[in-house]
Parts: C-alpha cells; structure tokens; sequence
C-alpha cells in the first residue's frame, strides 16, 4: 500500500506527460517539489503517453500551438538519449488545396525561430521527395513543408525521463492510486478522494489526457459548453448543433467539452523491404491527399479522399509505424481497459488495408505487398475538446485544467507554461486555450486537413 499522505498543498492527476511535466517545472518555479503529489491510478505512461505513436512536429494552423510545440522540441533536445528522442525532421506533404495553409504555417515558424521550409509545386516537391526517398510518388502533392526540427521520440523513455526529472526536484509520485472523486466546499476543491484515502489540497492539477471529462464530471461542472457562433454554424465533427440565444441576440452552438475520437495507428513490416533514406534515418512523413485511395489488395476504392496517413519507422527499430485519421465516436465511450488491451480501441484489418495502401501510394518499394505485411494493430481513445484544441485554464478557483485534445505526448513543454501560469499568476502563450473562447467565439482555425487536429 503506498505512503499516501493525508495533504499535500499541490496535487496532480495524471501520470502522462502533462502530470509528470507540469510537476517537474512546478517544483523548479517553487525551488522545490516537496509539497507536490503526482496521483496515477496505473503506472506512469499506462495511458495515451505511453501507447503514442510518439511523433513530434509543429504541422498545427493554429497560431498558438507553434509556440508550445517550439518550447516542447527544446525540451526534448536538452537531453535527446534521456528522452529517447530521435531529431529526424517531419515532412509534410499536402495537395493543393491545403497548400496556403503550409506556407502559412512555415511563416509562423520562421518568426518565433522554429527551423522549417516550405516547397510549392508538384514537380519542385517530387524532386525534392526523391531526394530522401527515391521511390516516392509525387502526383498530386502541390506543397511540402519540411520541419528541420522535430522527428520522433520512445513514448515510455520521454515519460521516465519526466518522472525522473519531477522526482529529482522532491515529487512524489504514486501509482496504483486511483481518484474516485472530488470533494467540493462552496466551489473550492477540497480534498481528493482515492482508492487509498483522501487526500487534502489548495491546488488541484488535472493532466488526465482521455480521462479528463471524468474530472471535469468530477468538479461538478456542466458536461456542454455554450460556442458562440457568428455565422449559421456548421459542426466540424459532423454533428448537428443545439442553436440558442441568450435573451440579447446572441446564438451559440451547446457542444460536449469532450468528444471521444477512435485513434487508429499500428506497427506493420515486411520480411526484406524497409523505410530507408539515401542517407539516414528517415523523418517522419505525413502525407495528406485527395485523390480516390485504391487498395494494394484487390484494387476497389477504399476512401473517395480527403485521406491521410502519418508514418514513420516502426518501434521495432524496422518496418513502418504510424496511423490514419481517426474514427469519432462520440460524447460518451468506455475507456476500461483502456488501450491495447481492448479490442474495442485497437484497429481492425481495415484499416491494415488502409494504412497499407497509402504506403503502396506512396513508395514504389510497398506496391504488390500487400498480402505479406505482418501486422500489430494498435490504437486507444482520443478526448477532443469544442474546437480539437487543447484547454488549459482554471476550472475551478483552485482547479487547473489540461484538457490535451489529444495533442499530448509531443507537449512535454506544455508543463512549464503551466507551472508559470500558476506560480506567476499568468502566461500569455496560454492564452489562446481558455475556456473563454467558446463564449467568446473565438475557437482555433481550421485548416483544410482532414485530420481534426491540425
């Protein structure tokens, strides 16, 4: 049974790369974590941190997320081996209609010091594809932004290395303890309650990833949130929207703070073909397109387009590991047992065939393969905010929220900014992930990818 004490003035749930983080650079703005508890109701890394795909880029039309992400890729290069970081690149490679949005993208790049470049044309592109990898496919693909920083990291290295560094500054961190509730006195947290006991706090910190509508659930707060709407609304999720006014005019869509999302990603290899480079490890590719997605299979048309896949060398050290976009599911899903485990969370043989396929479009080297692939089907459960961005703001007067949208593992710097707004009483790289923007209508743009993250 763990020591668990009986108060601590700061407590975190979550033992992910939002929990561990936010309390390693807490414990460095208080100049010592002797006063914060880290509660995880597994083992650290058994969520969403521990089974991504691992990928770490900067590919967001958002404007505010460029600045975490940089903060983020420099955490990750203080200590590349620590972290289990592999600074390859990420290339993204688009048609044309989402062309604008990757040379609006690499701008914002340049201006806060993030290394990337952007390539426009078909032909331009193909070269300049062909020249990592001879056997791409170019058709179609309009525009090619190239991140010079960023590639990938080992999931569960970057979260030992988080709860390492928390741990080295006096966090304690216990797992196998789970939160069961939350204990509320005149809108204040009061203690939270555990399979091991109560635990007393002034600061309640949420980083629970997928888990994060059940401490919204637990604080006591509505489950929708009104999205002020300025034109006729159409939802970006696909469902129909409650329209209402507030008395004065104003209308609002009322959506769910969370919507859970069916990630779909795997491993897949082949016996004597591998993801090679003319010089190097590979970067990571995420590759977008339009036209008509034909199985490698048996030829018939998988997906009309929009469709996209992301891939990059596989956990194995070989093959291919990456995924497609997701599947939504709704307000409401089992998370128990959450990830691999669940048959309900993990991919089917169709999306084998799809992920497959995109690669056959992609390299000439996986054309005819497909009967030969061995596969490992991952996936898990993605929680999506309103807009699929992340909020990160007071819930409560003593209740911090990281509510990650599904953009977590790759925001390991997404914890300091947080531990600065705490301690400092505010940090205006997080002002664009307030709750006040769904009133306010002032949500995160959208760009043309049909990934509902970017």
């Amino acid at each position: 049974m763990p020591d668990l004490p009986s108060k601590s003035k700061y407590v975190v749930i979550g033992g992910g790369v939002h929990g561990l983080s936010t309390a390693y650079h807490l414990a460095l703005e208080l100049g010592s974590g002797e006063d914060i508890v880290v509660l995880e109701k597994s083992h650290i890394g058994a969520g969403a941190s521990g089974i991504a795909c691992g990928v770490v880029r900067n590919f967001y039309f958002s404007p505010p997320m460029a600045e975490v992400i940089r903060v983020s890729v420099e955490l990750f290069e203080t200590d590349p081996e620590g972290f289990g970081y592999h600074p390859v690149g990420y290339i993204a490679a688009v048609p044309e209609v989402q062309a604008e949005d990757c040379v609006a993208i690499q701008k914002r790049q340049a201006e806060i010091g993030y290394r990337s470049d952007v390539v426009l044309g078909e032909q331009a592109c193909t070269e300049h594809m062909r020249a990592i990898f001879p056997d791409w496919n170019g058709a179609g693909i309009e525009a090619v932004l190239h991140e010079r920083q960023g590639g990938w990291a080992e999931t569960m290295k970057t979260v030992e290395n988080l709860a390492r560094l928390a741990r080295s500054q006096g966090v304690r961190i216990f797992e196998g303890v789970e939160v069961t509730g939350i204990d509320l006195h005149d809108g204040l947290v009061h203690s939270v309650e555990t399979n091991e006991g109560p635990i007393e706090t002034e600061l309640l910190i949420a980083g629970a990833g997928p888990w994060s509508g059940h401490v919204w659930r637990m604080l006591g707060l509505p489950p929708e949130v009104k999205v002020a709407r300025k034109d006729r609304p159409t939802s970006p999720i696909g469902a129909a929207p409650r329209i209402e006014g507030d008395g004065n005019g104003a209308a609002y869509e009322t959506k769910p703070i969370v919507t859970y999302w069916k990630l779909q990603e795997g491993d897949y290899w082949l016996d004597d073909v591998e993801l090679t480079t003319t010089n190097g490890e590979a970067p990571v590719v995420h590759l977008d397109h339009v036209v008509p997605l034909v199985s490698d299979r048996d030829g018939r048309v998988i997906d009309e387009g929009p469709w996209g896949i992301y891939y990059k060398i596989g956990k194995r050290g070989y093959g291919v590991q990456g995924g497609g976009v997701p599947i939504k599911l709704g307000p409401e899903f089992e998370l128990e047992p959450y990830g691999h485990g669940n048959p309900d969370h993990v991919v089917g043989d169709e999306f084998t065939d799809y992920f497959t396929a995109g690669l056959a479009w992609a390299h000439g080297r996986f054309r005819g393969r497909s009967g030969e692939w061995h596969t490992d089907p991952h996936g898990g459960i993605g929680a999506f905010t309103p807009d699929n961005y992340p909020v990160v703001d007071w819930a409560l007067p003593n209740a911090y929220m990281v509510m990650d949208s599904n953009h977590g593992f790759k925001m390991i710097g997404m914890g300091k900014l947080v531990a600065r707004d705490i301690v400092g009483g505010g940090e205006s790289r997080l002002d664009g992930f307030r709750l006040s923007r769904y009133e306010q209508g002032v949500t995160h743009a959208a760009s043309h990818s049909p990934y509902p993250w970017n």
